[in-house]
């Protein structure tokens, strides 16, 4: 019986969307909130790309030598950067100002949003069809300004080659 073209798969397809969709979203969400930002920004979806159950977004850090466990305090480093530029120092713990948790509606920034929606775009072609880790990378690889790329620089990490290797990884894993 072939399922993959089937009735079968235009169900499960949809439902394997959703879930990446919310565990996306939802962990960007929550990530803003924990580091006390009111809204997710592409930064935030970035770290919740790393830790989709899919791999490919920490594969293609790791691909490119940079460790995907280093995006969060790359990130942390470019907020308290911006902090400091405006004559906010920083103490040992930092700022204790947890955001509201949001109700209702998803919001984000417009970093954010264009991020989801260039990865959205990306998913749907050529292949694998689906939203994964590595469409985000690469979303965010094509940013030249804003939190996360200057959290790139931070790294080390030339977003030309990030991004190649984020298509790389997107390639072999609709093989």
């Amino acid at each position: 019986m072939r399922r993959e073209g089937g009735v079968f798969m235009r169900f499960i397809r949809p439902i394997r969307e959703f879930r990446t969709i919310r565990q996306l979203l939802g962990g960007a969400e929550r990530l803003a909130r924990e580091s006390g930002d009111a809204l997710p920004g592409a930064e935030h979806l970035l770290l919740s790309a790393l830790a989709l159950p899919d791999g490919t977004a920490r594969r293609v850090f790791e691909s490119v030598g940079a460790d995907p466990d280093d995006v969060a305090s790359a990130i942390a480093a470019q907020h308290e950067d911006a902090l400091r530029a405006i004559g906010i120092e920083l103490d040992a713990d930092g700022l204790d100002v947890p955001a509201p948790e949001s109700r209702g509606i998803y919001h984000s920034t417009p970093s954010a949003q264009t991020v989801f929606r260039r990865a959205v775009e990306l998913s749907g072609t050529p292949k694998p069809r689906r939203l994964l880790g590595a469409h985000v990378v690469i979303a965010v690889a094509e940013m030249e300004h804003g939190t996360a790329a200057r959290a790139l620089s931070h790294m080390a990490v030339d977003r030309a080659r990030l991004e190649a290797a984020a298509r790389r990884e997107l390639a072999s894993a609709s093989t």
